[in-house]
């Protein structure tokens, strides 16, 4: 960070009465942000952290929230500032979102820690609103190891849905999952289960029983059985999630072959690097648990790694795409008559011909 960004504090030139605290740890600040001028920490790396988790993003949009003015304190201006605060705290989720994917969880913390603060500021205390940064901020723990401090953030997540009889599916669905992956995490692995079930039963309600989103409860539900070592239930499992996915990759691959066919045609962009990170993490994991099982499903096999050669195809990845599609092919040819084995051939003859510049959905 240039010295521009950072700037000593000077106490006589603060407030009377005013204490600065940190952006990240609320202990008392020393340094504030040179370009907004209303942001403060610690230190050197606390502000570091800040700037590259999320306040590069939202450092000018701080100053009209942190800066009190006359308009500011009649109706009209605080209802203005609310308005804005809900802009930022929809900015933070989405980043906070995006680095998980990515599993950049250090990174992550500022964003969730930012929208939890604001959501609060925003609906008050224990509202059923305040959930989705909880969950945000319990996931970037998880992925840090601190276990007690994501028990902690969870039970405020359960208490503000147990206040809310009214919120939706998607709010317990998350709300289970995250509990889900906490109890894989302990080892309390029927507790796990249990919860991996209800996320599963309140997303298919939100989101249908085919959805994406549905079958990654299926695939953490997967993980448990695995460690129980309940390996059938494991493959029933992830043959459930790799056909899911792979109508749903079909379909997209469609839609991508009409807009080369046809480049007048709209097409919507289908996952950013987060997203993909995420997809492709978990269809790896399938298909190295069937090529290194003792029974080999060559059907099984098939399926991922086709899912997988079109997930590359659609970000532009034309070596991955060619390396997974050739591992699907020599799976589908060792059964006859498959059914995979055209639309695959078809997915190869077109990687040759793959543009190496962006389109839309890829980076």
């Amino acid at each position: 960070m240039d010295a521009k960004r950072e700037v000593k504090i000077i106490p006589l030139a603060s407030s009377k009465g005013t204490e600065k605290l940190c952006e990240l740890c609320q202990r008392e600040a020393r340094l504030q942000c040179g370009k907004c001028q209303v942001t403060y920490y610690c230190d050197a790396e606390h502000q570091q952290a800040d700037w590259v988790g999320i306040h590069e993003r939202i450092c000018q949009l701080l100053i009209p929230i942190r800066t009190p003015t006359l308009l500011s304190l009649k109706q009209a201006g605080r209802i203005e500032m609310q308005l804005k605060k809900v802009e930022l705290i929809e900015i933070c989720r989405l980043v906070a979102q995006s680095k998980l994917s990515e599993r950049k969880h250090l990174e992550a913390l500022p964003a969730a820690q930012f929208c939890l603060r604001c959501s609060t500021d925003v609906y008050g205390p224990s509202t059923v609103q305040l959930v989705p940064p909880y969950l945000l901020l319990a996931e970037a723990n998880m992925g840090l190891g601190n276990l007690p401090l994501v028990t902690e953030l969870l039970s405020q997540a359960e208490w503000a849905v147990l206040k809310s009889p009214e919120c939706g599916h998607a709010v317990h669905h998350r709300l289970h999952r995250s509990l889900g992956r906490l109890h894989t995490a302990t080892g309390n692995l029927e507790a796990a289960l249990v919860n991996f079930g209800n996320d599963i039963f309140f997303a298919s309600e939100e989101y249908g029983l085919d959805s994406t989103v549905t079958c990654g409860g299926y695939f953490l539900m997967a993980d448990v059985f695995a460690k129980q070592g309940k390996l059938p239930i494991v493959r029933s499992l992830y043959s459930q999630v790799a056909h899911t996915w792979h109508r749903h990759l079909t379909k997209l691959l469609k839609t991508h072959v009409q807009y080369i066919q046809n480049p007048n045609m709209l097409l919507q962009a289908s996952y950013d690097k987060a997203q993909r990170v995420e997809v492709d993490e978990m269809l790896r994991t399938m298909l190295e648990f069937e090529q290194n099982g003792s029974r080999k499903d060559s059907t099984q096999i098939a399926l991922v790694a086709h899912c997988l050669a079109m997930l590359w195809f659609l970000a532009g990845d034309s070596v991955k795409a060619l390396g997974f599609g050739s591992t699907a092919l020599q799976a589908s040819q060792l059964i006859p008559n498959h059914d995979l084995t055209e639309p695959i051939q078809c997915l190869l003859q077109l990687v040759p011909g793959l543009r190496t510049d962006p389109h839309p959905g890829s980076d």
